[in-house]
């Protein structure tokens, strides 16, 4: 990103707004890879595709919700690891 920050609003509304962290973003992605038994190195280079991805979407955004991060992520995800992608999209509701 061109070095602003992008503030998440979080969706509850209970916790205040943070900064987007990619690396918290990518760390999930590879998380939901490795879950779905994908190797190292494809949940990386999955994670690392979907974290830029992500990132070019909110160069025109000054603030988002973590829901948008959310579904625009899996969108994405969807694109390189169908698996993940479901994982990812049903985490909250599985635990």
């Amino acid at each position: 990103m061109n070095g602003k920050a992008i503030d998440i609003v979080k969706s509850s509304g209970k916790r205040p707004s943070e900064a987007f962290d990619k690396t918290k973003l990518h760390k999930s992605v590879r998380a939901a890879c490795l879950s779905v038994r994908s190797p190292d190195g494809e949940a990386e280079t999955t994670a690392h595709n979907v974290t830029n991805a992500v990132i070019v979407w909110l160069e025109t955004k000054p603030e988002v919700t973590s829901e948008d991060i959310r579904r625009v992520t899996s969108y994405h995800l969807k694109v390189f690891h169908p698996d993940a992608a479901y994982l990812y999209e049903q985490h909250r509701r599985i635990i």
